[in-house]
């Protein structure tokens, strides 16, 4: 293992479970890490997170897997499987542009519909009560009054996905974080070994409220710089708040001082000059304390964002 790097997978990550499995597996070598996604219409910032994680296990030796979920996607009620594996292919071009060039790409339905994996996802139901499943489930699928049996599932499917994948690191949000633990539970009981799991943090939509599609409330890695612009100027961002309740800070804690040394917040010489941060919590200091306007904040997420997203941009082909 080189020096630092359980450091570099560990930071930024809302848990590890355990930092001490992931220590032994980064020592060991050999290892493989995956995360799995529903295809989706947009790839925007949220995914992020959880992309730049896969390239860190990828720089530290882990042969890196992205499940494209095409069968999750169809039970979770996403449309027919035409249409979810034409998105899968452009989400397939998203990952790749954002640096996974060397993954391995695989569709769900290519193993999930084979007799032994059903056939775990049916011992695993065995040992699953209904309240566990139900508190696995996505969280809009859970507060339905009347959900589906195929989300129900969903979440036994994701853990049998983990053991015939073969991998030894599940990266998701925390909100994958239940899933997981089941996972880490039940798995061994089917001969299985349990996955070393690193969960991200969630990002706010830009209005505030949990990120959807259907609400167009987020930054796509597609948006050109007008509308990254646009989209940052509307953006909530109330005065003297933390990052808990503000996107645009969100934005600055997980994606900006990630990517950037230190990160320089320009501004008219009668609004205090320029000011430079090497960390992100100097920057929420200064923010709280009202020594930062909330525009200063949103001017200058755009233009890191821009700098962060061309070149993503440029490799799929867009301005």
């Amino acid at each position: 293992m080189r020096e630092g790097e359980a450091e570099k997978i560990i930071k930024g990550a809302a848990e590890v479970v355990t930092v001490e499995e992931l220590e032994e597996a980064l020592a060991s070598g050999g290892k493989k890490a995956y995360a799995g996604y529903e295809p989706s219409g947009s790839i925007h910032l949220g995914h992020l997170l959880t992309l730049r994680k896969l390239k860190d296990l990828q720089d530290a030796g882990f042969k890196v897997i992205v499940l494209l979920a095409d069968l999750h996607a169809y039970l979770n009620e996403k449309g027919d499987f035409e249409t979810i594996r034409e998105i899968a292919e452009y989400n397939k071009r998203c990952f790749k542009a954002v640096g996974l060039e060397n993954a391995d790409f695989i569709l769900g339905s290519s193993f999930q519909l084979g007799e032994e994996y059903m056939l775990n996802v049916l011992k695993l139901s065995a040992m699953t009560t209904l309240h566990r499943a139900r508190r696995s489930m996505d969280e809009i699928s859970r507060s339905k009054e009347n959900p589906k049996v195929s989300q129900m599932i969903y979440p036994l499917m994701q853990a049998v996905d983990i053991a015939f994948l073969g991998v030894d690191v599940a990266v998701g949000g925390i909100d994958q974080r239940k899933i997981h633990m089941l996972a880490r539970e039940y798995l061994p009981k089917l001969g299985f070994k349990p996955p070393i799991c690193v969960h991200m943090p969630i990002l706010l939509g830009l209005d505030g409220t949990k990120m959807s599609s259907s609400k167009g409330n987020f930054i796509s890695v597609e948006d050109d710089a007008d509308e990254i612009e646009r989209k940052m100027r509307g953006a909530f961002c109330p005065p003297r708040s933390t990052a808990a309740e503000n996107p645009v800070l969100q934005i600055y804690k997980h994606i900006i001082f990630p990517s950037f040394e230190d990160v320089l917040i320009e501004r008219d010489a009668k609004y205090g000059g320029d000011v430079s941060y090497e960390a992100y919590e100097m920057l929420e200091r200064d923010y709280i304390e009202g020594n930062l306007h909330p525009l200063d904040l949103k001017v200058n997420a755009f233009r890191y964002l821009n700098m962060i997203l061309e070149p993503i941009r440029k490799k799929l082909g867009k301005k």
